[in-house]
């Protein structure tokens, strides 16, 4: 069940991620989940279906918003990273898309008056806080790029911390 439902929520544009689906699974691991996913996609026939497979890519747009709700972001800084997040897309970061999210709901809170530790990001995203500090490291040579300006000048960019 907890497959099927991976699978309706990523066909409804809706993805969640498979920590959060495990959290309401019954004991059902990511181990458990992936392999039932293939089994219902290889028993419908769905495999090589160009459908199934794109709903398989995911980006931290697919995420921001809900991941800003619930940290209480206001609208400025919920623009803000979403635009964040398109920008970033265009460059090769070898990052998961919930990590990159997470990174960037990192800097942008660090960036608006209502700052947010590490621990709150973690526990709004399921990403480690290690995780997200490394992501952060990864981001943080383009953030004079990706920032909007609107949201950050060069000398509040100057505020955040390089590691």
């Amino acid at each position: 069940m907890a497959a099927c439902l991976y699978i309706a929520c990523r066909q409804e544009e809706k993805p969640r991620t498979i920590k959060e689906i495990c959290s309401v699974a019954n004991g059902a691991t990511k181990k458990d989940i992936g392999r039932a996913k293939d089994f219902i996609q290889k028993q419908l026939g769905l495999e090589n279906d160009p459908s199934i497979q794109d709903m398989c890519t995911i980006s931290a747009g697919d995420f921001m918003r809900r991941f800003c709700s619930s940290l209480g972001m206001n609208n400025q800084a919920v623009k803000a990273a979403e635009e964040v997040v398109e920008k970033i897309g265009e460059l090769d970061i070898r990052r998961s898309p919930i990590s990159i999210a997470a990174a960037i709901i990192y800097m942008i809170t660090q960036l608006s008056e209502e700052k947010r530790l590490l621990r709150d990001i973690y526990l709004a995203t399921g990403v480690a806080e290690s995780t997200i500090r490394n992501s952060y490291k990864d981001l943080y040579p383009y953030a004079s790029t990706v920032i909007p300006e609107w949201f950050a000048k060069d000398k509040d960019l100057k505020t955040l911390y390089s590691s």
